[in-house]
């Protein structure tokens, strides 16, 4: 449609003709209705779930995509079955009549005038539903609450559906009347005046009028059967914020989700509706619509929201602004704004329709980088101002201020109260980073789901553990010490006081590394660490000094690199990996681009032998490569190769072995040599270090300073596992992994086996998929037909009972989105033959699947 058209004509509206923005319509809203009028219609409890509901939105940036041809986006959904103009419905909004005469009627008219999208209208309505129905020209859904007096609801969906509506919205956030705010009382009843109309037979029986006070604390899921029961329209479900729920809601039926908070008038201090949004989801999986609702403000809010997993949005408190200050032409601006931001939105973001929206489009922004909130009480609608929510209840506009009288110096019992609740937007934006929320889902699933195959976990294999292991290392260390003349009390101190934050077994790694791997570097470049994550952490905080400093990593690339640098705020360039590896070619175009954005890049970080994720073993040909080009750009290597001791076969040298500048930083680990639990790793760092005085150092000695304010010194006792560990092998650990490499090889042979069968040459053409054969490692790729998301995941470990890991997981800059990582370190041939089995089944479904939902 042409918003500009229905934009121009509003110009001339009385009272609008100055106001371009939705902020501007709720100020005249505002300077029309008396305060107490206002009070009710942006009411919320205390509004902390209001004012979540916009700081939620404001947390978001969007990542447009450039030279996308989009000057004529596309708005257009389909929900229920229904085309929509755009992806936006009006929400179930009760007292129309307080806001203006024409009530309901002036919102179904004002948004016909705007657009073909559907307007919820409230049990609470003041106008009956068949007066609204011959209004409106759009589709109409009737909203429900759980009721004790079936009778009621029974006879208001039958007089619903004789009028055309389309849809019923029950509302189940709302179990018992209380909690909502500025007068309107704790019975559900509306102000003095007004009557919800459509309660009675005639619309007139107070007893009738007063069911809506008796909701039903004691409903269940079985109220979607009992409405389902009398009723053969679609039934929409709204309140849920959490992906439990939602599944739940799926299992019984429903036809769509609302993820809604009711803007804290029921349960204030609840989540933000759009915090919940991606949990609720991926939970549903595209089985059914997800609408969301509460906090949407401007057009890129829809944008956004669709791109964190909605369908589409309610809008709630602009419509009443608009209605409150222009009757139906103020719901028509109001609509048409929104449209026009929207449209705008799309098209600078290079998103040619509604459809093409993706996670991708989208970012969290550090709290430290959004304007303040204004927070005076005449800015409706603002950035951090509460939000605006259905049913009725509100938020006050602004952010209410709380001042302490002048000398009072005491904490009172709401300040001990409220003194250790801590705010999201406080705490360093890692936390919320989108990285950690799927890895946790990945374990929820694993946990949810025991019976499943999982290909999910990269660890070693348990059978090559021994508990009586531990002992004779431990034993084997402490004699070693003996042998070399330390005293009994120096034995002892060797294990129970803390040591050097170096490290005490470096002269033990150092000559393991020489017999093992040809590195050959003093005992003092080494740093011995609580495994390689705190060897990354220690060579990124000693490197990037500064906001400009940049870190190259390749793409995909291991969690835990890319998890450091976000929590030190360090800058990511991703390089695209391709079949050898990270390319050089590339990483030189990339190091140079960073250069001319006025940034310093300072090290790449690679994994060259048997990735995780990829698998992928970079050739000794492009390691001379990349040590050359390091050396002529003036950055460090970061290696970091933890299974090239328990692969099969003569292995390629490392970049360590190979480096002749020392342009390498070593990182190890013996998680997968010797045993996970103990938890060992180190960091060979050999650079030397200029002092301003002259001094020359090494890159080692600083990370040891670091160390000794982050964990003080690596565990002595898992030093002395690891150690005697060393010492039995006589350093070469090689030799003591020489039957868990192969048991390693087999297991991924016979994974690689598995997949031929199920997949024969045939299938894969037809099904369009493929993988890679590593040539060791615990990790293989599988490139599927389908995206491959957390939604996708889901119905794989509940309806197939298999598990995998989404490679989107891996990719700093989002791709990834048809493959799959598949582990086959922790499987026996049973588990191995079985899941592939199961993937199977579930990759023939899911292309089934596609097949029959209509393009």
């Amino acid at each position: 449609m042409e918003y500009g058209l229905v934009r121009g004509f509003l110009i001339g509206c009385e009272g609008l003709a100055m106001e371009l923005t939705l902020r501007g319509i709720a100020r005249l809203a505002r300077e029309g209705l008396d305060p107490a009028t206002w009070d009710f219609i942006e009411g919320g409890g205390d509004d902390r779930a209001l004012m979540a509901n916009i700081g939620a939105f404001d947390r978001i940036r969007l990542r447009p995509s450039v030279l996308r041809g989009t000057a004529r986006p596309e708005t257009v959904t389909t929900i229920l079955g229904r085309p929509w103009d755009a992806p936006i419905a009006v929400a179930p909004l009760a007292c129309q009549d307080l806001a203006h005469p024409l009530g309901e009627l002036g919102t179904v008219q004002g948004t016909a005038a705007a657009a073909t999208v559907p307007v919820v209208i409230s049990s609470l309505a003041g106008r009956t539903v068949e007066e609204i129905a011959v209004e409106s020209g759009v589709p109409l859904w009737l909203q429900l609450y759980c009721l004790r007096d079936r009778e009621v609801t029974r006879r208001l969906v039958d007089r619903a559906a004789g009028a055309g509506y389309e849809a019923l919205v029950l509302t189940v956030d709302a179990p018992h009347p209380g909690g909502w705010p500025h007068g309107l009382g704790d019975d559900l009843r509306p102000p003095s005046g007004l009557v919800p109309v459509n309660l009675g037979e005639d619309g007139l029986d107070p007893p009738e009028r007063r069911a809506l006070a008796e909701l039903d604390p004691a409903a269940d899921w079985s109220a979607v059967d009992r409405l389902r029961s009398i009723s053969s329209l679609p039934i929409m479900i709204k309140g849920i914020v959490t992906g439990a729920d939602a599944r739940r809601a799926v299992e019984v039926g429903v036809d769509g989700i609302v993820v809604s908070n009711h803007g804290g008038g029921r349960l204030d201090g609840v989540c933000a509706s759009l915090d919940a949004l991606p949990e609720i989801a991926a939970a549903v999986a595209s089985r059914v619509p997800v609408l969301l609702d509460g906090g949407v403000r401007r057009g890129r809010d829809v944008l956004a929201a669709l791109a964190l997993g909605a369908d589409a949005v309610l809008l709630g408190r602009p419509v009443l602004h608009g209605l409150a200050a222009a009757g139906a032409e103020g719901v028509t601006r109001v609509l048409g704004l929104l449209l026009e931001e929207l449209t705008a939105a799309m098209s600078l973001a290079g998103i040619r329709a509604v459809a093409d929206i993706g996670p991708e489009a989208v970012m969290l922004v550090p709290p430290s980088a959004l304007p303040a909130a204004p927070g005076a009480p005449d800015a409706p609608g603002a950035p951090g101002a509460p939000d605006a929510q259905a049913d009725g209840a509100g938020a006050r506009s602004g952010t209410r201020q709380v001042t302490r009288p002048r000398g009072a110096d005491r904490a009172t019992d709401a300040d001990r109260a409220t003194a250790a609740v801590l705010r999201m937007e406080d705490l360093h934006p890692s936390v919320a980073d989108p990285v950690m929320d799927t890895m946790n889902f990945l374990n929820e699933v694993t946990l949810r789901y025991p019976d499943a195959v999982s290909f999910a976990p990269g660890r070693p294999y348990d059978g090559f553990f021994d508990t009586a292991q531990v002992f004779t290392y431990v034993r084997r260390y402490l004699d070693h010490l003996a042998e070399r003349g330390e005293s009994p009390a120096q034995v002892r101190d060797s294990l129970f006081q803390y040591g050097p934050s170096a490290g005490r077994i470096r002269d033990l790694i150092a000559g393991s590394l020489r017999l093992d791997e040809g590195i050959d570097v003093a005992p003092e470049s080494i740093v011995v660490t609580v495994g390689c994550q705190e060897a990354m952490f220690l060579a990124l905080r000693a490197l990037m000094s500064g906001p400009d400093d940049v870190l190259l990593v390749s793409s995909p690339c291991y969690p835990g690199i890319t998890g450091a640098a976000r929590l030190l705020d360090i800058e990511l360039t991703a390089v695209q990996e391709g079949r050898d590896g990270l390319s050089c070619a590339d990483l030189e175009v990339a190091v140079l681009a960073e250069r001319a954005r006025g940034r310093r890049p300072r090290a790449v970080y690679v994994i060259p032998d048997h990735s995780n994720p990829s698998g992928v073993t970079m050739p000794l040909r492009t390691r001379h490569e990349l040590l050359e080009l390091a050396g002529l750009l003036g950055i460090l290597v970061l290696e970091d190769s933890p299974y090239r001791l328990v692969s099969p076969g003569t292995q390629v040298p490392t970049l360590k072995s190979l480096d002749r500048e020392r342009r390498v930083v070593h990182l190890g680990s013996y998680s997968k040599t010797i045993f996970p639990g103990a938890r060992v790793g180190y960091v060979v760092a050999d650079q030397p270090v200029l002092a301003p005085d002259g001094r020359t150092g090494l890159l080692a000695d600083e990370l040891a300073k670091i160390k000794s304010m982050v964990t003080v010194n690596t565990s002595p006792l898992s030093q002395a596992a690891v150690g005697g560990a060393l010492l039995a092998a006589g350093g070469r650990i090689a030799e003591l992994n020489t039957e868990m490499a192969a048991y390693y090889e087999d297991t991924m042979r016979y994974t690689l086996h598995c997949l031929e069968e199920e997949f024969p040459a045939d299938r894969r053409a037809r099904l369009g998929m493929g993988w890679n054969k590593p040539s060791g490692g615990f990790f293989l790729t599988l490139q599927v037909p389908f995206r491959a998301d957390n939604a996708a995941l889901a119905r794989s470990a509940q309806d197939y009972g298999v598990i995998w890991t989404p490679m989107a997981y891996f990719y700093p800059d989002g791709g990834g989105y048809h493959t799959v990582r598949l582990s086959t370190s922790y499987l026996t041939h049973t588990d191995s033959r079985e899941g592939i089995s199961r993937l199977a089944d579930f990759i023939e479904a899911e292309v089934a699947g596609a097949a029959r939902t209509p393009a």
